[in-house]
């Protein structure tokens, strides 16, 4: 099972929220947010993933199972 399938299959759901993201990743919503607001490589690794309906921002279950498989450089 891949990482796009576990999130898939816990969530229900191909957007994530940030509260979400932030439980996957094991960091607070505002240290994420924190996170994504400055320029640094988990930003923008981060950024492609980022959706924006209305004024929720929502994350793409894809992009970020990506970056959870990318080897660490």
């Amino acid at each position: 099972m891949t990482t796009e399938e576990i999130l898939l299959q816990r969530y229900g759901s191909p957007l994530l929220t940030i509260q979400q993201v932030a439980e996957i990743l094991n960091r607070s919503p505002d240290g994420l947010r924190l996170t994504l607001a400055g320029n640094n490589e988990v930003a923008e690794k981060l950024r492609p993933a980022k959706r924006r309906i209305g004024r929720r921002v929502l994350f793409s279950v894809t992009h970020l199972s990506r970056f959870i498989d990318e080897p660490v450089a």
